[in-house]
């Protein structure tokens, strides 16, 4: 059954990043394309799916991936600085590093009442609709949904401001907090190149790790500030030869 789950991850993984599918879906759809009920033990979990996705970027978007990401984060970012009175945590696939340009930016805002985060907007005159969506413990919450300028991407993309209470938030750090485990393609020196030398690749390696924690965050949402300083490391990191 091993196999079978990681088989199912694999192609799911395929569907997440070309089309956009969330986990839910493109697990199903890939139990049904390989002849598995979808209620079968084989069934992936999410953890499993995500390394998939992981190792699929690194093979096949390798050019384009970061730099999608990159422009997703810096969206992200200019909204959570418009609502910070809402305690704004970036949260979804542009937090933790899987997101293309197809997928949406999600931010949760821990707010007093509710109604404040609308009432901004509406002052604010920006145009939003309001949905249903699963929260972090499964349970129905409110999301205030609009398209958004990015400008790193020159296009439209979906943002979607979850609602929850400001006590939720200490849950929220916890909920999905467990480690994933280290991406093998963001730990894994390069093959070694003649003449590079042990403290080279001590180098590369120290390089490549300190890549891995800017792109995959280990905790499960990301603060304004943790988002911030994730961006402002990420413009020092060294730049390699064009």
């Amino acid at each position: 059954m091993d196999e079978l789950s990681k088989e199912i991850a694999a192609q799911a993984a395929r569907w997440i990043v070309e089309e956009g599918l969330d986990y839910g879906a493109a697990k199903r759809r890939a139990s049904k394309e390989l002849g598995v009920s979808a209620n079968q033990s084989a069934m992936p979990s999410n953890d499993l799916v995500e390394e998939e996705v992981i190792e699929y970027l690194r093979i096949f978007c390798a050019d384009t991936q970061p730099i999608e990401l990159w422009a997703l984060r810096e969206t992200a970012l200019l909204w959570m600085q418009r609502l910070e009175a809402f305690r704004p945590h970036l949260s979804g696939a542009v937090w933790r590093g899987t997101a293309t340009r197809l997928n949406d930016i999600y931010i949760q805002l821990f707010c007093d009442d509710s109604k404040e985060a609308e009432i901004e907007l509406i002052n604010k005159g920006v145009d939003f609709e309001v949905r249903v969506l699963n929260g972090f413990r499964g349970e129905e919450v409110d999301a205030l949904s609009l398209s958004v300028y990015c400008e790193g991407l020159k296009e439209e993309v979906g943002l979607h401001l979850v609602i929850y209470d400001h006590d939720d938030l200490r849950g929220a750090l916890v909920v999905g907090g467990k480690s994933r485990e280290k991406p093998r393609f963001a730990s894994e020196a390069p093959d070694s190149p003649e003449g590079l030398g042990e403290q080279g690749l001590t180098f590369v390696h120290q390089e490549l790790q300190s890549l891995q924690s800017l792109q995959f965050p280990k905790s499960p949402i990301g603060s304004l500030k943790a988002l911030s300083e994730l961006l402002q490391q990420s413009r020092s990191m060294p730049k390699g030869n064009s």
